[in-house]
Protein backbone atom coordinates (compact mmCIF):
# COMPACT_ATOMS: atom_id res chain seq x y z
CA UNK A 1 0.00 0.00 0.00
CA UNK A 2 2.52 2.56 -0.89
CA UNK A 3 0.49 4.36 -3.19
CA UNK A 4 -2.38 7.15 -2.62
CA UNK A 5 -2.92 9.28 0.40
CA UNK A 6 -4.32 7.67 3.56
CA UNK A 7 -8.56 9.04 2.97
CA UNK A 8 -11.58 8.06 5.01
CA UNK A 9 -14.56 7.22 3.54
CA UNK A 10 -18.38 6.25 4.22
CA UNK A 11 -20.29 2.99 3.39
CA UNK A 12 -23.80 2.40 3.49
CA UNK A 13 -24.78 -1.44 3.30
CA UNK A 14 -28.50 -0.38 2.00
CA UNK A 15 -31.48 -2.33 3.74
CA UNK A 16 -31.62 -4.70 1.28
CA UNK A 17 -28.44 -5.68 1.88
CA UNK A 18 -28.73 -6.24 5.56
CA UNK A 19 -31.68 -7.89 5.01
CA UNK A 20 -30.37 -10.31 2.82
CA UNK A 21 -27.63 -10.92 5.45
CA UNK A 22 -24.80 -10.20 3.61
CA UNK A 23 -23.31 -7.31 5.37
CA UNK A 24 -20.30 -9.62 6.91
CA UNK A 25 -19.44 -10.58 2.97
CA UNK A 26 -19.02 -7.15 2.17
CA UNK A 27 -17.22 -5.81 5.28
CA UNK A 28 -15.09 -9.19 5.09
CA UNK A 29 -14.15 -7.82 1.15
CA UNK A 30 -13.08 -4.74 2.00
CA UNK A 31 -10.69 -5.93 5.25
CA UNK A 32 -9.14 -8.73 3.31
CA UNK A 33 -8.72 -5.57 0.44
CA UNK A 34 -6.94 -4.00 3.56
CA UNK A 35 -8.85 -1.30 4.24
CA UNK A 36 -9.30 -0.73 7.76
CA UNK A 37 -12.81 -0.16 9.68
CA UNK A 38 -12.46 3.13 11.99
CA UNK A 39 -15.75 3.06 13.19
CA UNK A 40 -19.17 1.15 12.42
CA UNK A 41 -23.35 1.26 13.24
CA UNK A 42 -26.21 -0.21 12.58
CA UNK A 43 -28.63 2.90 12.01
CA UNK A 44 -32.10 3.37 10.85
CA UNK A 45 -32.28 6.52 8.77
CA UNK A 46 -34.79 8.72 9.26
CA UNK A 47 -36.95 10.86 6.23
CA UNK A 48 -34.54 13.84 7.64
CA UNK A 49 -31.53 12.04 7.40
CA UNK A 50 -31.85 10.60 3.90
CA UNK A 51 -32.64 14.33 2.40
CA UNK A 52 -29.61 15.15 4.39
CA UNK A 53 -28.00 12.67 2.65
CA UNK A 54 -29.61 12.85 -0.80
CA UNK A 55 -29.72 16.80 -1.06
CA UNK A 56 -27.86 16.93 -4.27
CA UNK A 57 -30.58 14.68 -6.09
CA UNK A 58 -33.63 16.00 -4.32
CA UNK A 59 -35.27 17.45 -7.94
CA UNK A 60 -34.34 14.59 -9.46
CA UNK A 61 -36.90 12.30 -10.91
CA UNK A 62 -35.53 9.32 -9.22
CA UNK A 63 -34.80 11.01 -5.68
CA UNK A 64 -38.89 9.61 -3.75
CA UNK A 65 -37.41 6.22 -4.77
CA UNK A 66 -34.13 6.57 -2.89
CA UNK A 67 -35.52 8.11 0.28
CA UNK A 68 -38.28 5.71 0.33
CA UNK A 69 -35.37 2.45 0.23
CA UNK A 70 -32.82 4.21 2.35
CA UNK A 71 -35.23 4.39 5.40
CA UNK A 72 -36.83 1.20 4.28
CA UNK A 73 -35.18 -1.07 7.23
CA UNK A 74 -31.47 -0.70 9.04
CA UNK A 75 -28.37 0.45 7.05
CA UNK A 76 -25.17 -0.84 8.34
CA UNK A 77 -22.93 2.45 8.24
CA UNK A 78 -18.68 1.99 8.22
CA UNK A 79 -16.35 4.39 8.04
CA UNK A 80 -13.11 2.65 6.23
CA UNK A 81 -9.71 3.83 6.24
CA UNK A 82 -6.73 3.47 4.00
CA UNK A 83 -4.36 4.49 0.77
CA UNK A 84 -6.84 6.06 -2.06
CA UNK A 85 -9.77 4.44 0.12
CA UNK A 86 -12.13 6.26 -2.13
CA UNK A 87 -11.40 5.36 -4.99
CA UNK A 88 -10.72 1.41 -4.03
CA UNK A 89 -14.35 1.29 -2.24
CA UNK A 90 -15.63 2.68 -5.46
CA UNK A 91 -14.26 -0.08 -7.74
CA UNK A 92 -14.91 -2.65 -5.28
CA UNK A 93 -18.74 -1.65 -5.46
CA UNK A 94 -19.12 -1.55 -8.97
CA UNK A 95 -21.29 0.02 -10.80
CA UNK A 96 -24.58 1.75 -10.18
CA UNK A 97 -26.55 -0.81 -12.11
CA UNK A 98 -25.86 -4.41 -10.77
CA UNK A 99 -27.06 -5.68 -14.07
CA UNK A 100 -23.83 -4.02 -15.89
CA UNK A 101 -21.54 -4.46 -13.05
CA UNK A 102 -18.51 -6.17 -13.20
CA UNK A 103 -18.34 -9.79 -11.70
CA UNK A 104 -16.04 -9.85 -8.83
CA UNK A 105 -17.18 -6.65 -7.17
CA UNK A 106 -20.13 -6.27 -4.23
CA UNK A 107 -22.95 -4.97 -7.01
CA UNK A 108 -21.79 -7.21 -9.71
CA UNK A 109 -22.08 -10.23 -7.22
CA UNK A 110 -24.89 -9.51 -5.24
CA UNK A 111 -27.09 -6.56 -6.54
CA UNK A 112 -30.61 -7.31 -8.28
CA UNK A 113 -31.64 -3.90 -9.81
CA UNK A 114 -30.39 0.34 -9.64
CA UNK A 115 -32.15 1.42 -6.49
CA UNK A 116 -31.88 -1.23 -3.98
CA UNK A 117 -28.30 -2.12 -4.92
CA UNK A 118 -26.95 -2.70 -1.89
CA UNK A 119 -24.32 -0.42 -1.16
CA UNK A 120 -23.47 3.25 -0.88
CA UNK A 121 -20.04 4.79 -1.08
CA UNK A 122 -18.73 8.06 -1.05
CA UNK A 123 -17.46 9.10 -4.07
CA UNK A 124 -15.13 11.77 -3.69
CA UNK A 125 -12.90 13.60 -0.69
CA UNK A 126 -15.24 16.65 0.22
CA UNK A 127 -18.42 14.31 -0.31
CA UNK A 128 -17.18 11.41 1.99
CA UNK A 129 -16.52 14.57 4.54
CA UNK A 130 -19.99 15.48 4.85
CA UNK A 131 -21.25 12.21 4.83
CA UNK A 132 -19.41 10.81 7.11
CA UNK A 133 -20.25 13.67 9.27
CA UNK A 134 -24.31 12.93 8.87
CA UNK A 135 -23.43 9.58 10.28
CA UNK A 136 -20.40 9.70 13.16
CA UNK A 137 -19.11 12.34 15.50
CA UNK A 138 -15.40 12.92 16.09
CA UNK A 139 -16.24 10.53 18.91
CA UNK A 140 -17.30 7.44 16.97
CA UNK A 141 -14.08 7.21 15.27
CA UNK A 142 -11.04 4.56 16.61
CA UNK A 143 -7.59 4.74 15.36
CA UNK A 144 -5.27 2.05 15.93
CA UNK A 145 -2.92 0.23 13.56
CA UNK A 146 -3.57 -3.51 11.37
CA UNK A 147 -1.77 -5.89 12.53
CA UNK A 148 1.09 -5.93 9.56
CA UNK A 149 0.67 -2.69 8.93
CA UNK A 150 2.08 -0.67 11.57
CA UNK A 151 4.91 0.61 9.15
CA UNK A 152 3.07 1.44 6.32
Amino acid sequence: MAEGIVERTLVLVKPDGVKRGVVGEILARFERKGLKIVAAKLVQVTPELAARHYAEHAEKPFYPGLVQHITSGPVFALALEGRSAIAVVRLMTGATNPQTAAPGTIRGDFGLAVTPNLIHASDAPATAERELALYFGPADFVAYARSGQEFT
